[in-house]
């Protein structure tokens, strides 16, 4: 899933930005309206985190011209604004949703998976339900031990992203060693290709 976040504030914008990445979702930041304009029209986004009150303008003009060019992809808002008409008016340009500030990025992070995540990871012949914790490749169920689920999902929740090795390692208490024999696994039960970029981590990019 990918996310362009609108916010001027530098440090909530940097933190927002990092801690969703952290959380497998791809995110291109924008620190005014001009900014935010140029990368809507260079991408294709999967939801808009949008602030109200910029120096730059509004995100409810931004939303409005969005709008205008038939882009119609899902907004939250995220402002400090409390009064109703602002509610209203994003509500009726289409916002799904409101979070005011200050909030627990956990928070924003719960709407999102709310409203957006899907139980089923499908990636080639590959497909995981992160529920069940059920791993299907060509719909035949392969069986991984439980460190094997947790890297795989990992690295799903995370494609096209570096994860750094010290994720895995703290996350699921395990060794360097107990790491890589997990991935080396992973490679041979599902014929995936799981990259290890030195000194940073590994990655699985999109097919």
């Amino acid at each position: 899933m990918k996310i362009l976040l609108l916010e001027d504030d530098f440090i909530l914008n940097e933190s927002l930005t990092l801690y969703l990445q952290k959380h497998g979702y791809g995110v291109d930041s924008a620190l005014s309206i001009e900014e935010a304009e140029d990368l809507s029209f260079e991408s294709d986004y999967d939801l808009y985190l949008l602030d109200i009150n910029l120096p730059s303008g509004s995100g409810l003009d931004f939303l409005r011209s969005l709008r205008i060019a038939q882009d119609y992809t899902d907004v939250i808002f995220i402002t400090a604004l409390q009064d109703m008409h602002s509610m209203a008016l994003g509500f009726k340009l289409g916002a799904m949703d409101y979070i005011k500030k200050p909030f627990n990025p956990q928070e924003l992070l719960i709407r999102i998976r709310a409203k957006f995540d899907k139980p089923i990871i499908h990636y080639g012949n590959l497909s995981y339900d992160k529920q069940a914790k059920i791993v299907k490749l060509h719909n035949a169920v392969v069986d991984l031990g439980a460190i094997q689920l947790e890297v795989l999902e990992k690295l799903l929740l995370a494609i096209n992203q570096i994860v750094p090795k010290d994720e895995f390692l703290i996350d699921l208490n395990i060794s360097d060693v107990a790491l890589r024999v997990a991935i080396t696994k992973l490679k041979q039960k599902l014929d995936i290709n799981i990259t290890n970029i030195r000194g940073k981590g590994y990655i699985l990019e999109a097919l």
